[in-house]
């Protein structure tokens, strides 16, 4: 199918509740799964979030993946997720694959990382909790 990158996020994003970074925060607080896919890096310069788990992309569905022997233990099929990247394009792209793969509950933040920072959300000094 042609159409380019925006034709694809737009398809994902269609009908999807997405999140805004105060949505987030409020998610994770209520146990939802934050899922940070940004590189070393991005985290580096915009700090981590508290609360989040790294999972680099390329390993993401194995990671989350309720079936998956490479699966973290916090990986089930009725966990709100909540993926986050640096500006909410790819992480609409990741949480398209997870629903792809069963986990219905899988969504993404708009804006990414950097709307959590212009919103004056939190940031936490670390060590990041990296799952590789």
């Amino acid at each position: 199918m042609v159409g380019g990158v925006d034709a694809l996020l737009e398809r994902v994003r269609d009908g999807v509740r997405r999140l805004d970074p105060h949505e987030t925060w409020a998610a994770v607080r209520g146990g939802a799964l934050l899922i940070d896919t940004r590189t070393d890096r991005q985290r580096a310069v915009q700090g981590d979030l508290p609360g989040a788990i790294v999972i680099d992309r390329t390993v993401l569905e194995w990671r989350l993946d309720p079936r998956s022997a490479s699966r973290i233990p916090e990986a089930t099929y009725d966990r709100d997720i909540v993926v986050v990247c640096r500006q909410g394009y790819s992480s609409s792209l990741a949480a398209a694959s997870l629903r792809a793969i069963g986990l219905h509950r899988a969504t993404d933040m708009t804006g990414g990382v950097e709307a959590w920072l212009a919103a004056g959300l939190p940031t936490d000094g670390g060590p990041a909790d990296v799952r590789e």
